[in-house]
C-alpha cells in the first residue's frame, strides 16, 4: 500500500495539537506519515509573548522543540518555511535555512520541496500595519519570542537610562530647590520619564500594558529608584470608541476601569498618523513622546498565501468550505488565523486560540474520513467566552454556553483561575494530563528560586 503523507505547515498552538494528535493516531503504522514544517525550532503558546515581552515569563521553561515532540509523538520535523506550491505536483517549497554566524559559511539546509497528499495550513497571523508611515520601522510587534524579547531588552534599557538621568539632574535639581527654584531637570523639563505606547487596545494591547505596570513596580524592588506610577508612563491607542471592541461592552468598561486604577492612560476614538524613532502623532494633531512603541492593533495572514494560487480575501486568509478544506483544491485545508471560515449568523470565526484549538479537533475526524474514503463532516464554531487577563491585578471575561444558559460574566479570582487552565488545556494537549500537572507543579517550585522578572 502506498503511504498517505499528510504535511502540516505552521506549528502553533492548532498545528502543534493537530500533528500530535495525528502522530499518536497514525504515527506508529506504516499507511500514513506526518510532517510539521515550520521556519522556528521550538513552539511557544503565542497569547503568552505578551508576558514574555514584561520579563515576567522566562521562554526557556515553557519553550517545546519540535524535534522533541516529533521523536515523542510519532510524526516527521521539516525545518524552514514555506515560499511556494505546486498544485500540480503535490509538494511545497522551502526557502533554504541559513546557518548561524559560528557555523560557518552558507547554508544549513538548501531550498527543496517536500510531497504531500494532504496538506494542511496553519501559518497563524502577522502584524498588520496597515500602510501607517514609520509603524513598521519605528515600533515592536509581539508575533515572535524573539520580537518579545527585544521589547524586554529596550525595556530595560529605556529604564536604567531614565534612572541614570534622574540621578545625574539631582545635584542640579537640588541646588535649584535651595535657591528656591523648581525641582526640575536642567533643561526646565519634569523629571524623566520612560514613555511607552501601545497601538491598539485588543487582548494583546491591555493584557501587555497591566503586565509592564506590574514589571515597573517588581523592578522597583530590585534595586531600581523609578516611581513604577509616576516616572513609567504608560499609553494605549484605539481607533475605536472603547477598548476590547470585540468583546462584550461590560467587559471592555470593566477592564478599562481596572487599568485607570493602574494609572494606564487610554486614548480612544483617534488613531496614528505616523510613527517616528521617539514619537507617535495622532490623527488629532496631538504627539505623544515614545520610548518604546508596540503596535498591537490588527493582524493580517502571512503574505505567501496571496501567492499560492488559492482563493484568499482582503487579509490574505484562505477561504475556506464548512469542511475547512480550501474553495479552491480539495486537497488542501486551512486553519486558525491563517483561514477564512464563515460563522453562519455571526460573520467568521474569530481569530482566537480557542477557535484553532476546536479545529485541530475537528481536522482529527476530518482526516480519518479522508484516509477512509468517506464524506467529510462540517465544522460547527462554539464560542466559550472570552478572558483577559491583567497579570496579578485582576482577571475580566465572559464565559458561555449551554452548562450556564448563556453568558455570564466573571471578574477576580475566579476569572484568573479560568485564564490561567487555558493554558493548561493545551498544554495537556499535547502532553496529557500527568505530565500537564508535573509541568504546573515544576512551575510553581522553579518561582520560589528565580527573580519575578527576568533581570538581564
Amino acid at each position: 500500500m502506498s503511504v498517505h503523507r499528510i504535511v502540516v505547515v505552521g506549528g502553533g498552538a492548532g498545528g502543534l495539537e493537530l500533528v500530535t494528535r495525528l502522530g499518536d493516531k497514525y504515527g506508529r503504522g506504516k499507511d500514513v506519515q506526518i510532517t510539521l514544517v515550520d521556519r522556528s525550532l521550538s513552539h511557544i503558546w503565542k497569547p503568552l509573548l505578551h508576558e514574555v515581552a514584561a520579563g515576567v515569563m522566562d521562554t526557556a521553561t515553557h519553550q517545546l522543540s519540535y524535534v522533541a515532540q516529533a521523536n515523542w509523538h510519532h510524526f516527521e520535523f521539516a525545518t524552514g518555511e514555506m515560499i511556494g506550491l505546486d498544485r500540480a505536483a503535490k509538494t511545497i517549497r522551502l526557502a533554504a535555512v541559513p546557518a548561524a554566524d559560528d557555523e560557518g559559511e552558507g547554508d544549513l539546509l538548501p531550498e527543496r520541496t517536500l510531497p504531500y497528499d494532504t496538506l494542511v495550513l496553519a501559518i497563524g497571523s502577522t502584524t498588520n500595519f496597515f500602510g501607517v508611515p514609520g509603524a513598521r520601522e519605528h515600533t515592536i510587534a509581539l508575533d515572535t519570542v524573539e520580537q518579545a524579547e527585544r521589547f524586554r531588552r529596550r525595556l530595560m534599557a529605556a529604564c536604567v537610562r531614565a534612572q541614570s538621568a534622574a540621578e545625574a539632574s539631582a545635584p542640579v535639581a537640588a541646588t535649584e530647590a535651595q535657591s528656591g527654584g523648581a525641582l526640575l531637570s536642567p533643561s526646565g523639563a519634569q523629571r524623566p520619564k520612560v514613555n511607552l505606547v501601545i497601538v491598539g487596545a485588543g487582548a494583546t494591547g491591555v493584557e501587555l500594558s497591566a503586565e509592564l505596570r506590574n514589571t515597573a513596580e517588581v523592578l522597583r524592588s530590585y534595586g531600581l529608584k523609578l516611581d513604577p506610577r509616576k516616572d513609567v508612563r504608560i499609553t494605549i491607542i484605539e481607533s475605536s470608541p472603547r477598548i476590547l471592541k470585540a468583546l462584550p461592552e461590560r467587559v471592555s468598561g470593566a477592564v478599562a476601569g481596572l487599568l485607570a486604577k493602574l494609572d494606564v492612560d487610554i486614548l480612544c476614538g483617534d488613531s496614528v498618523a505616523e510613527v517616528r524613532a521617539n514619537e507617535v502623532t495622532l490623527t488629532s494633531g496631538k504627539i505623544l513622546p515614545a520610548d518604546i512603541t508596540v503596535w498591537s492593533a490588527g493582524i493580517t495572514a502571512p503574505p505567501v498565501l496571496g501567492t499560492l494560487g488559492l482563493d484568499v480575501n482582503r487579509l490574505n486568509q484562505i477561504e475556506v468550505l464548512p469542511t475547512l478544506q480550501s474553495k479552491t483544491d480539495p486537497d488542501i485545508f486551512a486553519f486558525g488565523d491563517c483561514a477564512s471560515c464563515e460563522w453562519p449568523e455571526h460573520g467568521f470565526v474569530p481569530p482566537r486560540a480557542q477557535a484553532a484549538h476546536q479545529q485541530a479537533s475537528f481536522l482529527v475526524k476530518a482526516i480519518e474520513a479522508r484516509l477512509k474514503g468517506q464524506s467529510l463532516p462540517t465544522f460547527t464554531y462554539r464560542d466559550f467566552g472570552s478572558l483577559v487577563s491583567l497579570g496579578k491585578f485582576s482577571a475580566v471575561g465572559n464565559l458561555m454556553g449551554g452548562l450556564i444558559g448563556g453568558s455570564m460574566f466573571i471578574e477576580g479570582l475566579f476569572a484568573r483561575v479560568m485564564y490561567t487552565s487555558l493554558y493548561r488545556m493545551h498544554v495537556a494537549a499535547l502532553h496529557g494530563v500527568w505530565r500537564m500537572m508535573l509541568d504546573t507543579v515544576a512551575n510553581r517550585l522553579r518561582r520560589s528560586t528565580v527573580p519575578r522578572v527576568k533581570l538581564h
